[in-house]
């Protein structure tokens, strides 16, 4: 059990429901059905078609995730919920569905966690928590898949075989090779090591050196790597955001149901000055 993510996915659907049920400018995707893999190679297929869908090719870096998957219909934000809890949690609604990630996580396991989602999302899993989606054992369980349909996601194989090939041709150095890729596709190296184990790219002890290794602020100098902090909480989906503001711009919301709906990610100052209304009028907020 995790209470903490169980009550933040119930008041972010209670607040999503409410923002679509008053916007009439928005509305969310119905997701496209897939059927779920019963295989590894059927999860690897999977992967192929969601990129497709997200508009990626078999080589690209999977960037601005939770942006794309919002295309799908499936609506991301990212809470710091503490080590103790769940790394994220899914739920489908009406139409589309929500994705709560644990943004105490680091970067690469929060980006992880979302793709994961995603294929609870695409499966249809009406409702799921995830705990250390990235350390799941071994094994043909559902789960599982799933950890190889969001490790194929991430990290397509021709991509990575692209450009792990051109990175150990450059160099012998095990370690930045791993620094580089990991970079590129903006993964953790646990998640790294074992695509590329998967993939057969690399031996079990050159797996394990991977998992070992951790990015420096020197690696990042020295490599000219870029670091992106996607999904660092709070972090809220843009087309929700985007709702909320016309809600209380037509004065659907008052500035305090405002900061409410926006989990108090913004403060009041945050949102924009409302024309002054003359003292008879009278105020009508939907609560």
């Amino acid at each position: 059990m995790s209470p903490a993510i169980d009550r933040m996915v119930d008041r972010v659907a209670r607040n999503v429901e409410f923002a679509i049920r008053h916007d009439d400018r928005w509305s969310l995707a119905t997701p496209p059905q897939l059927q779920r893999p019963r295989t590894n190679e059927e999860a690897e297929r999977c992967a192929s078609q969601v990129r497709r869908l997200l508009v990626l090719d078999d080589t690209e870096p999977f960037l601005d995730i939770s942006v794309r998957v919002g295309d799908l219909g499936l609506l991301t934000f990212s809470f710091d919920l503490g080590p103790e809890s769940a790394d994220a949690a899914s739920i489908l609604l009406t139409h589309g569905g929500i994705a709560v990630v644990n943004g105490h996580l680091r970067v690469g396991r929060r980006r992880l966690a979302l793709a994961h989602e995603l294929g609870h999302y695409l499966f249809a899993d009406a409702y799921t928590v995830d705990w250390r989606i990235a350390e799941q054992d071994d094994g043909d369980t559902w789960e599982t898949r799933l950890d190889r349909f969001a490790r194929a996601v991430l990290l397509p194989a021709a991509g990575l075989r692209q450009k792990w090939t051109e990175l150990r041709d450059h160099s012998d150095d095990l370690r930045a090779a791993a620094v580089r890729a990991a970079s590129a596709f903006r993964v953790d190296m646990s998640t790294l090591a074992r695509r590329l184990w998967d993939l057969g790219h690399v031996d079990q002890g050159e797996a394990h050196r991977i998992r070992s290794v951790r990015t420096t602020r020197a690696d990042i100098v020295e490599f000219n790597l870029l670091v992106h902090e996607e999904l660092a909480a709070p972090s809220l989906a843009r087309r929700y955001e985007e709702s909320v503001l016309r809600l209380y711009r037509s004065e659907t919301v008052s500035l305090a149901r405002a900061t409410d709906l926006l989990f108090e990610a913004w403060d009041e100052e945050d949102l924009p000055s409302l024309p002054q209304l003359p003292e008879s009028a009278i105020w009508k907020f939907v609560s």
